[in-house]
């Protein structure tokens, strides 16, 4: 016959904090009877500290003539203590030493009696440090260090910009934009599911474009054909002939929304990334996919091309930057200085490097290989979903609370933090702004925004150094990361 069954006892759930807190009574209680006593300090590890720190910190100091050692061919022995071989700092001597690293070198001597706290080494040799006129503490070693200028380079001068047009004519947000290589006109992508060509001198509606079924999230105009590409949410990826202004090509691959688009600069090739994560590489011609990207562990929401490796460089709301090898379709390297999603990244159109934006920071990198250079010397502390940078080094980035922040590219300096006002009749909370771009010639910015208008800027022509100074001041902790 089965005996009774014992139900287990159930383990009330702890927290890690309280287990911790548990093997730490338990390691206590193993090996330290004595609760309120702290282990007694041993004498000779406290000794070997003291010497080691005495070592690094006064290594390089010469002796005076009071405090230098006897040679060791003049005494004929060894230099040793009563105990044995002693533990203090051996001083160099001073027939190695050049003339002139002993005419720039510190002397410290024993200015003072020794006080308990000052550090002194006993025997020959001794080294004394002590502040002069104070017995309670050592000078700091800061105050002796020569004070060196700041490497850090100085902002160039940049005039500020400002509003000179709004453009109304989208009936939903402005989420795309693109510059005709002639400079004679410029394309913008909306949530209304329309393409608006619009003449840049005038501001002018020259075409409207339908097809898209979402909202159009990316835009490229074609420097060697008359080609236009737009992709949206709706999955599509369009090829539009401008002198018919008709769709000749859809790529069709991605499983969901595509956000962002670039063409090659030399090679019949359209980059797509998309929610779906991947990277897609198409032939412009045959409409057939190359190659696709997967890496990402996110949507990939921006993208830009170069001629040369790293062919491909990709931001994705995993946080990550990804240099893609374009002929095997694999990764290159991996960026990750990021903490949140990289929604912009923008190419500098004549310095091999580009920048980064996120939420946490904005940051340059160089290329070929990527090396992490700065970050901006302030932080704008919204969501940044777009950036632009023209060939004088003004990079412009838009936020999600309507706010337009430039910068100077090389030294990294804020040098104007503006706000866009939304159009009568639109919400304050509709400030934001999705697109920029720069012109052809650079003079000229143009911000695609959330209360459906399009704002062109330019630089103040009456501003001077002297109306306008910069108010600069170098960074004094330089993050490595």
């Amino acid at each position: 016959m089965p005996g009774p069954t014992l139900e287990m006892e159930r383990v009330e759930p702890q927290s890690l904090k309280k287990l911790t807190s548990k093997s730490l009574k338990r390691t206590l209680d193993l090996f330290s009877p004595l609760h309120s006593q702290l282990a007694p300090p041993d004498p000779e590890s406290k000794k070997i500290r003291m010497s080691h720190k005495i070592s690094v910190e006064y290594g390089g100091i010469v002796p005076t003539a009071s405090q230098k050692p006897p040679h060791p061919a003049d005494s004929g022995a060894p230099n040793r203590g009563p105990s044995g071989p002693s533990n203090a700092l051996a001083l160099p001597d001073s027939r190695n030493i050049k003339m002139e690293a002993a005419q720039n070198a510190l002397v410290v001597g024993p200015s003072a009696p020794k006080a308990p706290n000052n550090i002194g080494i006993s025997g020959k040799g001794t080294l004394v440090v002590s502040a002069p006129g104070s017995y309670e503490r050592n000078p700091s070693t800061s105050a002796i260090m020569e004070r060196i200028s700041s490497r850090w380079p100085r902002p160039e001068w940049h005039a500020p910009w400002k509003i000179y047009r709004v453009i109304s004519g989208h009936l939903g947000w402005v989420r795309s934009i693109a510059f005709d290589p002639s400079n004679k006109w410029f394309c913008t992508g909306s949530a209304d599911r329309t393409i608006k060509i619009w003449d840049v001198g005038t501001g002018t509606l020259q075409l409207t474009l339908t097809g898209h079924i979402e909202q159009i999230r990316g835009l490229a105009v074609s420097s060697r054909h008359t080609y236009m590409f737009s992709a949206g949410d709706d999955k599509q990826v369009k090829c539009w002939d401008l002198e018919q202004n008709k769709v000749i090509r859809s790529y069709h691959g991605h499983l969901s929304g595509v956000y962002c688009l670039a063409i090659h600069p030399t090679l019949d090739i359209l980059l797509t990334g998309g929610r779906d994560s991947v990277c897609r590489v198409w032939d412009i011609r045959s409409k057939m996919q190359a190659h696709a990207l997967s890496g990402h562990d996110n949507t990939v929401c921006s993208v830009f091309t170069r001629p040369t490796d790293p062919q491909v460089v990709t931001g994705s709301h995993d946080s990550t930057i990804k240099f893609w090898d374009l002929r095997y379709g694999k990764t290159m390297s991996t960026i990750t200085h990021h903490k949140k999603s990289v929604r912009a990244i923008a190419q500098h159109p004549k310095e091999h490097a580009f920048a980064s934006a996120s939420a946490d920071n904005i940051k340059k990198f160089s290329l070929p290989r990527g090396e992490f250079l700065h970050n901006m010397l302030s932080q704008q502390k919204t969501i940044i979903n777009a950036m632009a940078i023209n060939e004088e080094g003004v990079m412009a980035t838009g936020g999600d609370n309507g706010s337009l922040w430039f910068w100077d590219w090389k030294s990294g300096h804020n040098f104007q933090q503006s706000q866009t006002i939304v159009q009568p009749g639109s919400l304050d909370s509709e400030a934001g702004i999705y697109a920029l771009s720069y012109d052809v010639t650079g003079t000229r910015l143009v911000s695609c925004e959330a209360d459906k208008t399009i704002k062109m800027w330019k630089q103040d022509e009456n501003a001077t150094p002297e109306t306008h100074p910069i108010n600069f001041k170098p960074p004094k902790d330089i993050r490595r990361f």
